[in-house]
C-alpha cells in the first residue's frame, strides 16, 4: 500500500449548529412539495402497524439467508420510514405522521443496541434525519429518547476512532471509517455538541490522512479494484461535508498530508461518472468475499461499472460546490429523501 504521511490536524473555526446557520442553510434544505406524494407511496409500502425494531442488525459480510441477514433487511425498513415521515410532517402537518414518527424513534431509541459495526449501521443516518427535521416538534419524552439514543451512537463510533485505531487493520482506514466518521459528525450537528463536533472534525482530518492518495484515488480503489467501493467511501465523506456546512466550515476541500480533499476524489472519479471513462469492476480485489459475492449473482460485483451508482454522490457534490451541477444533472434525476430535500 502506498505510504500517506500524517500531518498535525488543521484549526478551523468553530462554529454553533443551529436548525439553520448565519448563511441560511438548513439540514434539510427545500422540503420540495412535489416530491412529498413519491415519499408518502414509500412510507405506505413500508409501515407495518408495529415498528420493526430489533436489537441488533448485521449483514456485514454475510450474503441473503446467511445469519440474520434476511431479518436485518427487513428491520432497516423502519429506517428510511423515519426520515420519510419527519419530512411529511415538516410539510403537510397531518398528526398521525408526527404520531408514527414518535413511536419509531421511541422504539427504536429504546430496544437497539449499537454494535458498532459500521457497515451495519450507516444507514441509521436516516434516523439521525428524521430527528434533526422533527426536533422541534416532538414530545420532551421521545426527544429525550432520540437524543440520548444519538449521543450514544456517536460518542461510541468517536471513542472507538480515538481509542481502537490500527493502522495494520484495514478497516480503519477504508470505508468502513468513512460511515464511521459519517455517523459521529451527523451526531455531533444534530445534537449541537461542540466537543463532539471539534472530535468528528479531527476524525475526518485524520481519515483523509489515511484514506486519499495525492492524486485523489482511495485506498479502496486500491484495494477492491472497483468504484462500487470509492463510491461507497467518499458517499459518506459527502454527507459530513454537508454537515460541516451547517456550521460554516468546507470539509470539500480539507486537504490530507498530500495536498488531497474530497474535492480532488470527486474529480478524479468524475470521468467515470460522465462516462468518459469506463471501468471493468472486481478484477483485480484482494478481498475475497467480492467473488464470492460475484459468483452468487449479487449484481454489480463484475462487468463495466454502472455510472448511474454515482447518482446520489454528485447529488450531495453539487450542493458543496455548484462546478458539480452539470455532472449531477447527467445522472439519475434525485429521488425519495434527497428529491423531497433538494430539488427546487
Amino acid at each position: 500500500m502506498k505510504s500517506i504521511a500524517i500531518h498535525t490536524v488543521m484549526t478551523l473555526l468553530s462554529l454553533s449548529y443551529s436548525a439553520t446557520s448565519s448563511a441560511g442553510i438548513s439540514w434539510c434544505e427545500s422540503g420540495a412539495s412535489n416530491n412529498l406524494s413519491a415519499l408518502r407511496n414509500e412510507v405506505r409500502q413500508k409501515l407495518l402497524p408495529e415498528s420493526r425494531a430489533i436489537e441488533r442488525v448485521h449483514t456485514e459480510g454475510t450474503l441473503p439467508h446467511q445469519g440474520i441477514w434476511d431479518q436485518s433487511v427487513e428491520a432497516e425498513k423502519d429506517w428510511p420510514v423515519m426520515r420519510d415521515l419527519a419530512l411529511l410532517w415538516r410539510q403537510q402537518h397531518q398528526s398521525e405522521d408526527l404520531n408514527t414518527l414518535s413511536r419509531l424513534l421511541s422504539d427504536w431509541g429504546t430496544r437497539y443496541q449499537p454494535s458498532f459495526n459500521p457497515i451495519d449501521e450507516t444507514n441509521l443516518d436516516a434516523y439521525i434525519d428524521a430527528y434533526a427535521i422533527s426536533r422541534d416538534d416532538l414530545s420532551p419524552t421521545v426527544r429525550k429518547t432520540a437524543e440520548q439514543f444519538i449521543r450514544a451512537l456517536g460518542e461510541g463510533y468517536l471513542t472507538r476512532m480515538e481509542r481502537d485505531f490500527r493502522l495494520s487493520d484495514g478497516r480503519w482506514i477504508n470505508n468502513w471509517n468513512s460511515h464511521r466518521v459519517k455517523l459521529a459528525t451527523l451526531a455531533a450537528a444534530a445534537l449541537s455538541d461542540d466537543s463532539m463536533w471539534r472530535r468528528a472534525r479531527t476524525q475526518y482530518q485524520a481519515h483523509l490522512n489515511r484514506n486519499l492518495y495525492a492524486d485523489g484515488t482511495t485506498v479502496d480503489f486500491e484495494e477492491r479494484d472497483a468504484l462500487h467501493y470509492v463510491v461507497y467511501d467518499l458517499e459518506p465523506l459527502a454527507r459530513a461535508a454537508l454537515a460541516a456546512r451547517l456550521r460554516n466550515e468546507d470539509w470539500l476541500d480539507m486537504k490530507n498530508g498530500q495536498r488531497a480533499s474530497l474535492e480532488d476524489a470527486l474529480d478524479w472519479l468524475a470521468p467515470y461518472a460522465s462516462g468518459e471513462k469506463i471501468h471493468e469492476e472486481f478484477v483485480h480485489s484482494r478481498v475475497r468475499f467480492d467473488y464470492q459475492r460475484r459468483d452468487a449473482g449479487l449484481p454489480g460485483y463484475a462487468g463495466i461499472w454502472d455510472k448511474q451508482l454515482a447518482s446520489n454522490l454528485y447529488a450531495m457534490a453539487a450542493r458543496l460546490n455548484p462546478k458539480y451541477l452539470q455532472l449531477s444533472s447527467q445522472l439519475q434525476p434525485l429521488r425519495g429523501w434527497m428529491a423531497a430535500c433538494w430539488s427546487k
